[in-house]
């Protein structure tokens, strides 16, 4: 049999940009490259079927696929969302800390994190395929004599993503879900494309994206990285700096002369960058003066991957706001596209669907359910409501987020209602920016009792906890709640389901330690301080009543309770037993910088080799059960539920000499903001005392 052979688009160059004249009829200049490797792609995909696999990998070796992969050990989370997106995540059995697969995969082996994966962990499941990036070039020599084949994958362009998309579908026999992954993305960039070549060039901006900051400089990434493609894809004008590289420093002079007009990060480095562009002459640039400066989650700015295209979306309507929210710029049609219908059985219901509609020329999604008859509502965002022939909740995705700003919500509401052809006058809508298809629809029966609870969440971004965390805006709709049953409530027992389904939404907040996104390490949050509950008076037997007591008002608390934590897990990832690596980035806690000021002294390679060995001491059940325990009697030590630190205090000596290999004749402080609770301090401390005093 004849293996594959992938050389065709995977070892030679593609062109950045083709001349006009080789476009396609419809194609954007800008994305000539990209349709013409998809054309490549899927003509390589269908000429030939059959394993094995020759391919040249992105060290540029050949490396053979004999069969399909039933064993996949992932070492990058791109790659990993690749192999999710494509359909094929059963198939992953050991990923790092850094990713997030979704619920229907369950748990995965965590073999360490993108610095250090632990080898013994890779072979302890049996894998029979291991991708890795370029980091780990010849750590796993081991495995490879085992049998097991290792593949270097890294995206360094969007060409190198249609291509490892393209080589990654064949792989897992996933060649038609390959060329939909990567048609998606494409129709993405040639959207933002269209719509950024109706701004004239003189208004294009200039468009920085911050790395991190060293002691004098800020990091930036070079001229030839991937980040600045996007940055091109969005419509914005990335700098060049004669450097090439991931990351690389800028002079002043450098930062000045280019006097960026966007800047934006990583989430986790906004802090730092607030705090750089505060500084005298770093702060006199265009961007700072105007406060154009933005985050972005890390999984979207810091990889390649699937979501390439609602990133650059998102990023260019950021840039181009005030543009993009212009009636004469938008490119498609307001309308309805696709439609799914859900079940929602009861009788004065007379039909329940999600709508996706273009909206600003993006997708919005509307759950929508239309009632027999006229329905008294009582909903937290706009009161009591007669007469209402339709509920629903509306989910508008990041890319219009800018522009439902700019407008001012009570704009974008009549916008959004005339869309979907739904009226003021006899609708009542809540929105959110959780996306419908992680909606968690739940059912909760007793006898000839019902209850449907219909709910969104998404707790990473504006989690808090209330008595704690300060009020600084209004903003409708994260956690969003709708509730209807098969009796017919009465106003006061509609309003009594409000308090019921909120004690059951903080409950799950509870159960599943989800943190406040503004005092993370000290606070559970208690809901994200923009949640809503819609209540639908319903038909059928008369009910006063909904109070914890009673047993409708038992059966909206398990609906509550159960649709939250799913719509948590769908929306962003989390359940209760996510791995102790998450839990402490849900804290903010990072020990990077403990490791290069306080053990190395500056010294980035000798930092680093301390978190890889920080990395593979939580990989062990053992330690990584002493951290659990610490998470969670800082909690209860903070709530002055617990006193006396004694016993703790014993045992955090006990496994840093445990992690030592000896007796400890010292202790240091290594760990010591004072932000950062007591308990929390003990335990980090006990694990770098014994990193830092192991015996080599």
């Amino acid at each position: 049999m004849l293996a594959r052979n992938y050389d065709l688009f995977l070892d030679s160059p593609v062109p950045a940009r083709l001349p006009v004249r080789h476009s396609a009829p419809g194609w954007p200049r800008c994305l000539i490259s990209g349709a013409l490797l998809l054309s490549l792609l899927l003509a390589a995909g269908h000429a030939l079927a059959d394993y094995p696999l020759r391919f040249i990998d992105s060290s540029g070796r050949e490396v053979f696929v004999n069969e399909k992969p039933r064993r996949v050990v992932s070492l990058t989370p791109e790659i990993t969302e690749m192999i999710v997106g494509l359909g094929a995540g059963d198939c992953l059995m050991g990923v790092t800390h850094h990713d997030t697969l979704p619920p229907e995969y369950g748990n995965r082996t965590i073999v360490g994190g993108f610095l250090a994966p632990s080898p013994s962990l890779i072979a302890s499941v049996k894998p029979d395929l291991v991708l890795v990036p370029s980091l780990h070039r010849g750590i796993l020599n081991d495995c490879s004599e085992k049998g097991c084949a290792i593949i270097e994958l890294e995206s360094r362009s969007i060409a190198d993503l249609y291509r490892n998309i393209g080589f990654l579908g064949s792989v897992f026999d996933k060649d038609a879900a390959a060329a939909e992954l990567i048609d998606g993305i494409r129709n993405k960039l040639a959207l933002v494309c269209r719509k950024v070549e109706k701004i004239p060039a003189n208004r294009r901006k200039r468009v920085i994206r911050l790395m991190g900051m060293g002691e004098d400089s800020p990091m930036v990434p070079g001229d030839d990285s991937f980040q600045n493609e996007l940055i091109r894809s969005a419509g914005g004008i990335p700098p060049r700096f004669g450097k090439n590289g991931q990351a690389v420093f800028l002079t002043m002079e450098e930062w000045k002369r280019f006097d960026p007009e966007v800047i934006y990060a990583c989430g986790g480095d906004r802090k730092s960058i607030d705090s750089f562009l505060s500084r005298p002459g770093w702060n006199d640039v265009r961007a700072a003066r105007e406060g154009k400066i933005y985050s972005f989650p890390c999984n979207l700015t810091c990889r390649l991957s699937v979501p390439a295209g609602d990133f650059v979306s998102w990023l260019a309507s950021t840039i181009y706001d005030e543009e993009f929210a212009l009636d004469r710029n938008r490119v498609l049609e307001e309308k309805t596209i696709r439609t799914h219908f859900l079940e929602l059985p009861l009788g004065y219901v007379k039909s329940a669907r999600v709508d996706e509609t273009t909206i600003f020329d993006f997708t919005n999604k509307t759950l929508i359910v239309d009632f027999m008859g006229p329905m008294r509502v009582i909903s937290t965002l706009e009161g009591e409501r007669k007469g209402i022939a339709s509920v629903g909740n509306h989910y508008f995705p990041p890319p219009c987020w800018a522009i439902e700003f700019r407008q001012g919500f009570e704009k974008w509401k009549a916008h959004t209602l005339k869309t979907i052809g739904k009226s003021a006058s006899n609708s009542c809508l809540l929105f959110t920016g959780a996306n419908m298809k992680n909606l968690s629809v739940q059912k909760a029966r007793f006898k000839d009792m019902t209850v449907f609870a219909l709910v969104t969440a998404g707790v990473e971004s504006n989690a808090m906890r209330m008595s704690v965390d300060e009020g600084l805006f209004y903003e409708p709709g994260t956690i969003n709640i709708i509730l209807l049953t098969n009796r017919k409530l009465t106003p006061r027992a509609m309003a009594r389901a409000i308090i019921t389904a909120t004690e059951a939404k903080t409950a799950a907040m509870q159960d599943l330690d989800i943190r406040s996104s503004f005092s993370p390490v000290k606070s559970q949050a208690t809901g994200t301080g923009t949640d809503e509950v819609l209540v639908v008076e319903g038909a059928g037997k008369p009910l006063d009543d909904t109070g914890g007591h009673c047993k409708l008002g038992e059966l909206v608390a398990k609906a509550v309770y159960d649709g939250v934590k799913e719509a948590v897990n769908r929306q962003n990832g989390i359940t209760a037993q996510r791995s102790i690596f998450r839990r402490l980035r849900e804290r903010n806690i990072a020990v990077h910088g403990i490791f290069r000021e306080r053990v190395c002294k500056g010294e980035e390679s000798c930092s680093a080799k301390y978190l890889a060995e920080f990395e593979q001491i939580l990989v062990e059940p053992r330690y990584a059960a002493f951290m659990q325990s610490a998470l969670a009697l800082t909690d209860a030590h903070e709530k002055g539920l617990l006193s006396g630190l004694d016993v703790f205090q014993s045992w955090c000596r006990g496994i840093a000499e445990e992690i030592a290999r000896r007796k400890l004749d010292s202790w240091i402080e290594y760990f010591n903001a004072e932000e950062t609770p007591v308990v929390m301090r003990m335990s980090l401390n006990a694990l770098l005392n014994g990193l830092v005093s192991r015996e080599r």
